[in-house]
């Protein structure tokens, strides 16, 4: 079901009591630090890590998605089971494991926009749409994007008109959510191939519009 805010409660950032910390503050800088330790300890590969990063970013994310949006914008039917059963329809096209389970589509309409967020932590459906974005995992996006998702959905490029609906979904670690966005007009023409180069990342989460290719957010 989308998200209500009647039964949202309310979020606060709480700074801890002391002045201090052990670890660096920037996530990157934690990040290092602990890939360091780990594999000084011998327990992790650096080249191992390195190919996993590469893998996600550049051979899953975000071309497994797009290729799921465009074979529903080219096969009605497959569209129809995408809708009832995203997780059967998806391993149809051979993407399995645990990342690409556990997935609800929801479709945009000329009268219907949907926007995913995860306001707990980050819960993100990565075997289709490789790593996450930054943005997606702070807490400001986290909390506005139930508040305020007209507002968020501005600030993206994206202003739409008061006729349209915005439902905001929530993801959870047992359940994640894939926005269908809507196909482009004048593409009748082209190929499943070129569809799917027009499916970006951020029209997936629903901060944008497919064929709307943004720059500068990562």
């Amino acid at each position: 079901m989308p998200y209500s805010l009647s039964n949202h409660p309310h979020h606060h950032d709480h700074q801890p009591a002391h002045g201090h910390s052990d670890v660096p503050s920037d996530p990157a800088l934690r990040t290092k630090a602990l890939e360091s330790l780990l594999t000084e300890k011998g327990l992790v590969d650096p080249a191992a890590i390195d190919a996993w990063v590469e893998a996600y970013e550049k051979k899953i994310g975000p071309r497994r998605g797009a290729q799921v949006v465009a074979r529903a914008w080219v096969d009605p039917n497959f569209k129809g089971r995408l809708l009832r059963d995203a997780t059967g329809a998806i391993e149809t096209l051979g993407f399995l494991g645990r990342e690409a389970q556990h997935i609800v589509v929801v479709e945009n309409t000329p009268a219907i926009h949907n926007l995913v967020v995860c306001t707990l932590c980050s819960c993100y459906p990565w075997g289709l749409l490789g790593l996450p974005p930054r943005w997606y995992k702070a807490a400001p996006y986290r909390a506005r994007a139930v508040i305020d998702p007209r507002g968020v959905l501005a600030e993206f490029g994206l202003a739409l008109g008061d006729e349209v609906e915005v439902r905001v979904w929530d993801s959870t670690a047992e359940l994640r959510y894939l926005v269908l966005p809507e196909r482009p007009g004048g593409t009748e023409h082209l190929s499943e191939a070129e569809l799917a180069a027009l499916v970006t990342r951020d029209a997936m989460i629903g901060v944008a519009k497919a064929g709307a290719l943004r720059e500068g957010r990562a």
